[in-house]
């Protein structure tokens, strides 16, 4: 496939209220993509939106409030947005949850929520708007993942299940999608400067003074604006990229876990605390 084209296409963009999404939504209308903006923050989504409204009058910018912890919710937005926007080539499965906590910390309830953003919805967006990527030759898919998408700390059962559900789920999806002339990307943000940390929920047995000290841990590591990070995935995307670590934080673990699969916990709890909030 040649580089994908931005200018007259429609993308999809969930979690576009903040951090990598809100800097996505900017760079894509910035080079001429019209925009179907997703986020539970209906204040925040419209800001966003009406900002790129205002810098780009000739585009089309949509949003849709839906709370994709709610299966309902997303299968209800899943088929709005297969239904009104066919014209869509590109999708962004953005948004993304995060729950500190050993597994034993943790109710299933709140285990369940988590997968229920970070990876249900992202299958059930992607298979309800496959039809229009497959009908659109040239089009892309992007499944954001997580650095806790390549090694599981403690303290991150739930989230990195999600993340690595979202890697094999993305790294298949674009092996059947190659002779549909669709990419697929997955991306692997380490430490992003997002809200996800400070809005990540606590497991119920996990003591304050166990969740203060991971948040700590991991605010040293939340480095890199969310622009940097997005002007990136854009790159990716243009360049039909199939993976993209970004940050020290990811690339440094993804080369010890490839030397050390089954060890590289000993060495990295030799310099960090157990986890809590993720890093990207």
């Amino acid at each position: 496939m040649g580089p994908y084209q931005f200018a007259g296409g429609t993308a999809v963009v969930t979690g576009a209220a903040s951090g990598i999404g809100e800097a996505l939504a900017a760079q894509l209308a910035e080079r001429g993509s019209h925009l179907v903006l997703v986020d539970r923050d209906e204040d925040r989504l419209g800001d966003v939106a009406d900002r790129a409204r205002a810098a780009h009058p000739a585009l089309t910018v949509t949003t849709h409030v839906a709370d994709l912890s709610d299966d309902e919710q997303t299968d209800a937005l899943a088929a709005t947005l297969a239904r009104e926007h066919p014209e869509t080539t590109l999708l962004v499965n953005n948004a993304g949850v995060a729950l500190g906590g050993r597994f034993d910390q943790v109710t299933l309830e709140e285990f369940d929520w988590v997968m229920a953003v970070n990876f249900r919805a992202v299958v059930r967006l992607t298979h309800a708007l496959l039809p229009a990527l497959k009908a659109h030759p040239g089009a892309h898919l992007v499944n954001v993942s997580s650095v806790f998408g390549i090694f599981a700390p403690a303290g991150q059962a739930a989230y990195s299940a999600s993340k690595f559900a979202v890697r094999g789920f993305s790294e298949a999806v674009r092996h059947e999608l190659a002779e549909d002339q669709v990419g697929v990307t997955v991306v692997h943000p380490g430490g992003i400067k997002t809200r996800i940390a400070e809005s990540a929920r606590t497991g119920s047995g996990v003591s304050v003074e166990e969740y203060e000290a991971g948040r700590k841990q991991f605010a040293k590591l939340l480095r890199m604006p969310p622009e940097k990070a997005a002007a990136q995935i854009v790159e990716a995307i243009e360049k039909r990229r199939p993976r993209l670590l970004i940050g020290w934080s990811a690339t440094v673990p993804d080369v010890l876990v490839r030397l050390a699969p089954g060890s590289y916990w000993k060495l990295i709890a030799r310099r960090a605390a157990p986890a809590k909030p993720p890093a990207g």
